[in-house]
C-alpha cells in the first residue's frame, strides 16, 4: 500500500482521539512545568537560569500551542472514526472501503486484528521491507500483513510469491494478504500447503464488521 510520511497534526490524528488528548495534556505539563523544574534542579548555572524562565511562564504560549494542536488532531481523529463507522454501516461496504484513503483503510484493518487478540505494529515503525504493511504478534507467532486497496484488479501470484519470500527472509510464522477484490487462480494454488492466508473483499468486510468495539481500540 502506498504511504505518505505524515508528521505533526496529520500523524497525531492517525492515533485514537483519546491518545491525542492525552498527548496534548502531557506535552503542556512537560513544557509548562516539567522542563523548567528539571533544568532548575539538575542543570548548571545557565540551565538553572533558563529553567527559572520556563517556570515563570516564559514559554507558556508554546505549551498552549502544543496543547491546542494535539486537541485539534484529536478532534480530527474523532470525526474520522465516526465517518468510518458510517461508511461501514452502509450496504455498499466494499465501495466504502475503496473510497477510504490508505490511512483510514489500514487503521480499520489494525482495529479488526486487535479485536482478534493480535498485537499490531506498523511495518513503517520497524526495519522491514516496504511490501509489509503490518506485523501481527499473537501466542508467540509473528504474521506479516500486506493490504491491497484494489477492487477491480485481481491480486496475482507474483505478489503472493514476494510475500512468501519476505516471510522466509524475516523468519515470520505466517503471511496474510488482504485485498478488497480477489485473487487469481494461480495465486490461490500457490498458497496450498503454505502459511499464507488470502483475505478477499467479502471476508475483509465481515472481519471489520464483526464484534464492534469502542474506537479506543484503534
Amino acid at each position: 500500500m502506498a504511504r505518505r510520511k505524515d508528521s505533526g497534526i496529520p500523524m497525531i490524528s492517525g492515533l485514537p482521539w483519546q491518545a491525542g488528548i492525552m498527548l496534548g495534556v502531557t506535552g503542556y505539563i512537560a513544557v509548562r512545568y516539567g522542563l523548567g523544574w528539571c533544568m532548575s534542579t539538575f542543570g548548571g548555572p545557565e540551565s538553572q537560569a533558563l529553567g527559572s524562565a520556563l517556570t515563570d511562564g516564559a514559554y507558556a504560549p508554546i505549551a498552549w500551542l502544543l496543547l491546542g494542536a494535539c486537541w485539534v488532531a484529536a478532534l480530527v481523529s474523532f470525526l474520522d472514526n465516526r465517518r468510518r463507522k458510517h461508511l461501514l454501516g452502509a450496504q455498499n461496504g466494499l465501495t466504502a472501503l475503496s473510497a477510504m484513503d490508505w490511512r483510514e483503510f489500514e487503521m480499520l484493518i489494525r482495529r479488526a486484528f486487535r479485536l482478534q487478540g493480535y498485537s499490531v505494529r506498523e511495518a513503517g515503525l520497524v526495519d522491514t521491507d516496504s511490501g509489509v504493511d503490518l506485523i501481527l504478534c499473537k501466542d508467540g507467532q509473528t504474521t506479516l500483513v500486506q493490504c491491497r486497496q484494489w477492487r477491480t484488479r485481481l491480486v496475482d501470484v507474483k505478489l503472493v510469491r514476494e510475500m512468501y519470500g519476505l516471510q522466509v527472509h524475516h523468519h515470520a510464522d505466517a503471511v496474510k494478504i488482504i485485498a478488497i477484490g480477489n485473487y487469481t487462480d494461480d495465486a490461490q494454488r500457490f498458497v496450498n500447503g503454505k502459511p499464507i492466508e488470502l483475505i478477499c473483499g467479502s471476508a475483509l468486510l465481515a472481519m471489520v464488521r464483526e464484534n464492534p468495539q469502542p474506537a479506543s481500540i484503534l
